[in-house]
């Protein structure tokens, strides 16, 4: 599922196009507007750094980014925003974990059911095989643009709590406990290495193939929880 990668919807959302665009801001600015109730100061609020910079790697105004971080930090949101996570059953029995920023419960329960099952599956328990952790990504031309090796590169940040890095096509991805995110990211920052994300996510513990039919199935489901203006996030445990 290469097409529907991490490292694809990265890059998809920073390339979005204008008939998108409208749709990526605002899952966007419901990431600032929650972030920014912990505070309005990206220097002393680590969420809300990161969220920042996702908004700017898709060329996301400053003007929205300040209102809707006000929206947050002073409290002004009419319709409070909340973080809901859902469970299911995608086709050929995937297993997906969705989270959604609504200001509607209602709402985004109904489209969620009514999503998996538009593709035969069912909201289902599956956060058993599932465990949260900091997962970092760094592309090949940020590798190659501070011409670092990535093997040099791992023996660096291996004291930084890093439990895993996998070399792939895009880039070199880290995972590492979820209390060492702000570590680790804090460490690249400080070398000037900029990151293609970073952020606490649902890994699979146990993965599954895909044929070609099924990854067609699974990729139109894919798309249409992108483009839903509640999801936020979604992660699965195709392989």
């Amino acid at each position: 599922m290469s097409g529907h990668s991490k490292w694809a919807t990265t890059k998809r959302q920073k390339a979005v196009v204008d008939a998108k665009k409208g749709t990526v801001f605002t899952k966007i600015a419901k990431l600032l507007t929650i972030a920014s109730r912990k505070g309005k100061d990206p220097a002393t609020n680590f969420n809300l750094r990161i969220a920042i910079e996702k908004a700017r790697g898709v060329n996301m105004p400053k003007e929205n980014i300040d209102r809707a971080i006000k929206r947050g930090s002073d409290g002004v949101d009419e319709a409070q925003i909340e973080e809901l996570i859902y469970e299911g059953i995608g086709p050929a029995k995937t297993q997906f974990i969705v989270k959604c920023l609504t200001d509607s419960k209602n709402r985004a329960a109904a489209e969620i059911r009514h999503l998996f099952s538009k593709h035969n599956g069912s909201l289902s328990a599956v956060a058993w095989n599932f465990s949260q952790q900091a997962v970092i990504r760094i592309a090949n031309n940020e590798l190659s643009a501070m011409n670092l090796n990535s093997d040099e590169l791992e023996l660096e940040i291996i004291d930084q709590g890093v439990e895993n890095i996998i070399k792939e096509e895009e880039g070199i991805t880290i995972y590492a406990t979820s209390v060492d995110l702000q570590k680790i990211k804090q460490f690249l920052e400080n070398k000037n290495i900029k990151t293609e994300s970073a952020e606490i996510e649902y890994v699979a513990k146990e993965h599954i193939d895909l044929n070609e039919d099924e990854k067609t199935r699974v990729e139109k489901f894919i798309e249409e929880l992108e483009e839903n203006n509640d999801v936020a996030d979604y992660y699965t445990n195709i392989k």
